[in-house]
């Protein structure tokens, strides 16, 4: 005997309550338990969201926004870090949930920090890659600390192209130049020195 899995609908996800804290996310439609982030995630991606508060407004900036992206079935995410456009800025301010549904403009930036394990690897750097271009995000960065780098990836023309920063070399973001990151800052974010 096999046991069927219920697949959800962006509504039911979105009225979906189990009477606990649990963080869920919907892949493929199946609902899914997301883990706590690690501190050296967290700090990660403060130090970014401090960086990039010094650059764009901060109004525009989100941590624990949710994005509904495509997929076989409904999918959403929870970026580390996003960037929103003025535009989508102005659909989230009357939304009863801090969610970028498939309707609304896309981000301009999503980040996400890579956690231990394969399969975080592969959601990061093969899944959500796909997902995020074919939602017309303009640009993701996956910092990834087990690897120690950060890749850049820009949307041209419907696909992602790659720059990979390492060690002392300073992150180039195509849409915030004015940014001024060394890979090795970033990665040592929370450390104690």
């Amino acid at each position: 005997m096999t046991a069927t899995i219920q697949r959800l609908t962006l509504e039911e996800y979105l009225a979906y309550d189990d009477g606990t804290d649990t963080c869920y996310t919907l892949t493929n439609g199946e609902l899914v338990a997301v883990p706590s982030e690690s501190d050296l995630n967290n700090a990660i991606a403060i130090l970014l969201l401090l960086a990039l508060a010094a650059v764009i407004p901060s109004h525009l900036l989100r941590r624990g926004t949710e994005i509904a992206v495509s997929g076989q079935r409904v999918t959403t995410r929870i970026p580390d870090l996003m960037v929103l456009s003025p535009e989508l800025h102005s659909e989230l301010s009357n939304a009863s949930r801090s969610m970028v549904l498939r309707e609304m403009a896309p981000p301009l930036l999503v980040v996400e920090v890579v956690s231990p394990g394969t399969e975080n690897m592969e959601r990061d750097y093969r899944y959500k890659r796909s997902e995020y271009a074919a939602r017309g995000i303009q640009e993701y960065w996956i910092v990834d600390p087990i690897q120690a780098q950060v890749v850049v990836l820009t949307l041209v023309a419907g696909f992602y192209e790659e720059a990979s920063y390492r060690g002392q070399e300073t992150i180039q973001s195509p849409l915030f130049p004015a940014l001024s990151l060394v890979v090795e800052q970033v990665l040592a974010a929370g450390r104690v020195s």
